[in-house]
């Protein structure tokens, strides 16, 4: 069979051998625990020796159909689920990071990944180099004095700035340094960072790949040596899946390629139309030839995403203003659903930092960060009009 197209691969990933009693759905599978008539066999399975499952705490066949699914999207080796995103990223970056261990990142990452750099791995006496985004040349140049992990976030949350995957990829691999994607925002169907030379990517599944709303999870893939390691972390920290979160996430994933489609082409217009209007001053989307990360987004992703920020002419009075007057959102932190979701950093992103850090990371406080739903386009924008015809 021909290499299949990633909406198949949504659909089918996980998927291709039958399920109990000819289910056509995955069973979510409760079970805590998983019972052996023979010791040999149960001892093969413990070992990795035989395919099977022991313990919920580290594998569940429900989870292990999601897990499969983001392998097949992502175009790796092997994955692994999480109960949050941040415990993606969390076990991630402490299976790799201890003490003596250099990190490399960004200024604009998302607020609780930037906790983790400025709080909690400093503490463990792990040196964090966190650059400016956009500047290339100095994160190439602090990754050639040498790291053990690059971690790249792009687009960022919640600016929307870009960076080049395979440039940073190429650097970190001069110096041996495992290579880290979050790619919550892009998702697979328009970005694969493995593809690009990263060696691992991250996902807070519980946005765009669930789609919905409605269950929390995260996801790892890629390389399957590096997989393990992290595996053996999360194995005895515990932040596993269960498995009615992972059905659902895995359900979600069915219309991904609907959904972003659909959110790609609204969130293109909506934010052409917002860099035009008179009470907008400036408008953060990739996908934008004014952007400035657009040459660089168009040579790695193959749609922009559903996610846009943009800041209004005015104070947080306005932010107030204009949010309070929008009908079709919800006022929420999340983001990556069907229906449209918005707020500002100071409630959403980066409600961990203080306004000055937030200054200090170029995030105004007019700056609001707009989730694109799946709502008809036409009606989004009229909302949007009603809504900037108040302040």
């Amino acid at each position: 069979m021909t290499q299949l197209k990633k909406g198949t691969l949504a659909v089918w990933g996980g998927e291709t051998e039958r399920f109990p009693y000819g289910a056509t759905t995955p069973p979510i599978v409760n079970s805590v625990t998983y019972a052996y008539e023979n010791l040999d066999d149960w001892y093969d399975v413990a070992i990795g020796k035989q395919e099977g499952h022991i313990y919920s705490r580290n594998t569940n066949p429900t989870v292990r159909v999601l897990e499969e699914k983001i392998t097949a999207l992502e175009g790796a080796e092997a994955a692994i689920s999480f109960a949050t995103g941040m415990g993606a990223i969390s076990n991630t970056l402490f299976a790799f990071l201890t003490a003596g261990k250099r990190v490399v990142s960004l200024k604009d990452i998302y607020g609780g990944t930037s906790r983790i750099f400025l709080d909690f791995l400093p503490s463990y006496k792990v040196d964090v180099a966190l650059c400016d985004t956009t500047n290339h040349e100095a994160l190439e140049a602090e990754i050639a004095k040498g790291c053990d992990l690059v971690y790249l976030e792009t687009p960022t949350n919640p600016t929307l700035k870009v960076v080049d995957i395979k440039r940073l990829a190429a650097a970190a691999k001069k110096v041996g340094a495992v290579v880290v994607v979050d790619n919550t925002f892009a998702t697979p169907i328009n970005q694969t960072p493995l593809s690009l030379g990263a060696d691992l990517v991250v996902h807070s599944a519980t946005k765009y790949l669930c789609g919905h709303s409605d269950a929390m999870g995260g996801l790892l893939a890629g390389k399957a040596d590096l997989i393990r390691k992290v595996y053996q972390f999360r194995e005895i920290n515990g932040a596993s899946l269960q498995a009615d979160p992972a059905y659902l996430i895995a359900r979600g994933m069915k219309t991904l390629e609907l959904r972003i489609e659909r959110q790609n082409a609204s969130a293109m217009k909506i934010a052409t139309f917002l860099k035009a209007h008179p009470k907008i001053d400036d408008v953060f989307y990739p996908g934008l030839e004014s952007h400035s990360g657009h040459a660089i987004a168009k040579s790695q992703m193959s749609g922009f995403g559903g996610m846009m920020s943009f800041a209004l002419k005015g104070d947080y009075e306005s932010v107030k203003t204009f949010l309070h007057g929008l009908k079709l959102v919800h006022l929420a932190a999340s983001l990556g659903s069907v229906s449209t979701l918005a707020g500002p950093p100071r409630t959403t992103s980066h409600v961990e930092l203080t306004t000055a850090q937030r200054a200090q990371l170029g995030i105004p406080e007019s700056l609001i960060r707009y989730s694109v739903g799946i709502e008809n386009l036409d009606d989004l924008l009229a909302d949007l009009t009603q809504a900037l015809n108040r302040i």
